[in-house]
């Protein structure tokens, strides 16, 4: 699946972000993230962005990309919707990062509907950017730092890629 455009946006009465992903096949895919799941799912995130930092050469301060535009309208006048225009709601998350460099994450409702998206080091930085502004538009008071926190003592010397 080739990403064409990703949008998050806050939605007030459910008090959810909706994850909008646009591929170059015109379909569309939507997820809800909670407040709840997003604190937990933060931290492997952070972990992953501190992955894709350490791999990638260092760049000069000419070469950082500017951040994102959270302007531009979501393009969706001709998208079909293959989970249903329903957005799915995460419960569980799978994260996985990949030889190439390059990272996976599998949202599952349950054992319902699931959604695989493949995420390259800058579409991965630009997706934590989004939640991160879309999270602290909801107001919900959540700290995401980009710093990968120390593992705990129960979890020193092993990494979860699985979230429930």
């Amino acid at each position: 699946m080739q990403v064409r455009q990703v949008q998050i946006a806050h939605d007030a009465l459910q008090d959810r972000l909706v994850l909008r992903v646009a591929t170059q096949a015109d379909e569309e895919f939507r997820v809800w993230l909670t407040r709840r799941f997003l604190r937990e799912l933060w931290p492997h995130l952070a972990r992953l962005l501190t992955q894709a930092s350490s791999s990638a050469p260092l760049a000069s301060v000419e070469s950082v990309p500017a951040p994102p535009s959270f302007e531009a309208a979501f393009e969706d006048d001709k998208a079909t919707y293959p989970l249903g225009s329903n957005p799915l709601l995460t419960s569980e998350i799978k994260v996985d990062a990949q030889a190439d460099g390059s990272f996976h994450l599998t949202f599952r409702e349950g054992r319902e509907r699931s959604f695989d998206l493949g995420l390259t080091p800058d579409l991965l930085q630009a997706l934590c950017a989004m939640l991160r502004a879309a999270a602290e538009q909801a107001q919900w008071g959540l700290d995401l730092a980009y710093a990968a926190p120390a593992p705990t003592h129960a979890a020193a010397g092993k990494v979860a890629s699985h979230l429930h």
